[in-house]
């Protein structure tokens, strides 16, 4: 149903926002909702006919939406189309639902469950952003999926829907057909995504630029949890990473790293993959891929030595991460921002 990106003057197709309390939202709502609507409601320049159509859908459209409530903090949104609507977009993104939807408080209203089950049913792209998989879980659509939430609220997904494979590692889950992401933004880490899916790498970079945040985010929500590491200087993991990174061209290996940090290579990797969510050899590449990225787009170096510089050897080696990582050869990368440098010049 979602329209190729290799067809000519075809778009990705329409992207139905599903709102609750609509007329007064909480914050963290309002900010998943704004992510969605910047991603998918305001065209790349040069790509207006080719852009998604975003609609709002709220259980009552803007017409007969009643007055914002008095008292309490948030922000109102007049919707323009009902959750019926949802069963007509080629993809469906259900942004937070409220706290008492998540503990249990609550029950994701029926007549938006009974619409996601509409919209799944026909073929719609079903994607949900932090605590909006508890909508997708209550109508049954992660049932026998891997899928993801906010790390504090996994245990409660996981608990609530034993059919459902909940992943607390993870940014986001691509599961085909059904996405979810884990918190707030990480949201806009898995709306990256999918313009990469429909659009290419190189649109997803170029939005990327525009919104100032990495095109893709290595690693998983292991690093932003509370793990409790210890934060001394001799216990801290930060000089050997920092000296890691300031010599990403030498041969560095973990077992030299583990020696610097004066851990046994077990404690080294187990320390560093519980700091940052990656393995040491995971965390290097990162590291060489994000400086070759930056010389790419700094510098008119050869290939071959951006990536003698970045650690990575050969060109050929480079390339080979380069493209598997990013999405587009280097070479591709680098014209990409020297066209974007010209016309900004001009």
């Amino acid at each position: 149903m979602i329209a190729q990106s290799n067809t000519p003057g075809a778009g990705p197709g329409t992207v139905a926002v599903a709102v609750l309390d609509h007329t007064e939202l909480p914050l963290w709502d309002l900010y998943e909702l704004g992510m969605a609507c910047a991603v998918f409601g305001i065209p790349q320049p040069d790509l207006a006919d080719r852009w998604y159509e975003l609609w709002l859908c709220a259980e009552t459209p803007m017409a007969e939406a009643p007055p914002r409530a008095p008292g309490g903090f948030g922000f109102s949104l007049r919707a323009e189309y009902g959750w019926e609507a949802l069963a007509e977009a080629d993809t469906v993104i259900v942004p937070s639902v409220p706290d008492a939807c998540v503990t249990g408080e609550r029950e994701v209203p029926p007549a938006l469950v009974a619409q996601l089950r509409r919209a799944a049913a026909a073929g719609a792209r079903m994607v949900s952003l932090c605590t909006g998989a508890f909508a997708l879980a209550a109508a049954g659509i992660l049932d026998g999926r891997r899928a993801t939430a906010h790390w504090s609220h996994t245990a409660d997904l996981a608990r609530r829907h034993p059919r459902v494979s909940v992943d607390d590692s993870v940014l986001y889950v691509d599961d085909g057909s059904v996405l979810t992401s884990a918190g707030v933004a990480a949201g806009l880490d898995l709306c990256l995504h999918i313009v990469r899916r429909d659009l290419g790498a190189h649109v997803a970079n170029q939005l990327a630029r525009r919104l100032v945040v990495p095109a893709h985010r290595p690693g998983g929500q292991a690093q932003f949890v509370d793990l409790s590491v210890p934060v001394t200087d001799d216990d801290s993991l930060a000089p050997v990473l920092d000296w890691a990174t300031a010599n990403l061209e030498q041969p560095l290996t973990v077992e030299e790293l583990a020696r610097r940090a004066r851990m046994s290579p077990r404690t080294f990797f187990r320390r560093v993959q519980a700091a940052t969510g990656t393995t040491p050899l995971q965390w290097l590449l990162n590291q060489r891929l994000a400086r070759a990225q930056s010389l790419l787009e700094a510098t008119d170096l050869p290939v071959e030595q951006i990536g003698e510089r970045s650690g990575l050897g050969s060109s050929t080696n480079l390339r080979r991460h380069f493209t598997a990582r990013v999405g587009v050869t280097p070479t591709d990368y680098r014209r990409a921002f020297t066209a974007r440098a010209s016309a900004a010049a001009r």
